[in-house]
């Protein structure tokens, strides 16, 4: 149980964050603008070609990009923060907790962060007019993608040599990957010559599998590949947590 303390401690900062009704509006201001603008705008008047209206096939994506934006940066932010400027993380490793554990708590937090602004998506798309549901792949997805994201903030907010840096790693990939990763559009539409790159990113995969009620062979292929990088990801930050000399 050594985790436990590491993922209470961000519990706590979380939940006075809660308090504050700002972070509630800013957690869902960047999804609710593009589901007004996107989702909203176009909603029924447009069918997709896989039989779904615009709005139905926008949500989900918009509950992906979401769990991963606030599993990452949460905790690529705090972590950044904690071993540069504050100096907490490195009680963390001068006490006799093992670095998986110090790895467990952090992605848990963040995982459950990013939980939370998932919930408000969601809770969002049972309001507005669409055929969008909840099934448990949808659940076993976003919860594949919160670790993986979470995991992926570990090894930022570990690697980054000030807190400029984790914006610059966040605009690099998670910004490309929100928007090239089949949230707002099919990854059909995509010329043929980006495919093999769109492919690597984690967040196509997280869409392609999250919009599925039955898992076919290209949804089993991606859940393995996300099951992968979640595998990889959280390797690498246990590895560079070990490994901490600072």
């Amino acid at each position: 149980m050594g985790w436990y303390p590491i993922f209470l401690k961000e519990i706590l900062q979380f939940k006075r964050k809660l308090l504050r009704l700002g972070y509630i509006f800013s957690a869902m201001m960047a999804p609710i603008i593009y589901l007004v603008t996107f989702g909203l705008g176009l909603g029924k008047t447009v069918t997709l070609a896989e039989g779904t209206d615009y709005l139905t096939f926008l949500l989900p994506g918009l509950v992906a990009m979401s769990s991963m934006n606030n599993s990452y940066s949460w905790v690529a932010s705090a972590l950044n923060l904690s071993r540069l400027y504050f100096k907490t993380f490195q009680v963390y490793i001068q006490s006799p907790i093992n670095p998986f554990s110090i790895m467990i708590g952090e992605v848990l937090a963040g995982v459950v962060k990013g939980l939370f602004a998932s919930l408000l998506i969601i809770a969002v798309g049972f309001v507005v007019p669409s055929e969008f549901s909840i099934t448990p792949i949808f659940i076993i997805v976003l919860l594949l993608n919160c670790f993986m994201f979470a995991s992926l903030g570990v090894i930022t907010g570990m690697i980054t040599k000030s807190h400029e840096d984790t914006a610059t790693y966040s605009n690099f990939f998670i910004m490309p990957m929100a928007f090239f990763s089949g949230t707002f559009f099919s990854i059909e539409r995509i010329p043929i010559i980006f495919k093999p790159l769109i492919y690597i990113m984690p967040l196509t995969h997280t869409n392609i599998v999250i919009r599925k009620s039955n898992l076919d062979l290209e949804g089993v292929v991606s859940l393995a590949v996300l099951v992968f990088y979640c595998i990889t990801f959280f390797i690498i930050g246990s590895r560079l947590i070990k490994n901490y000399k600072e």
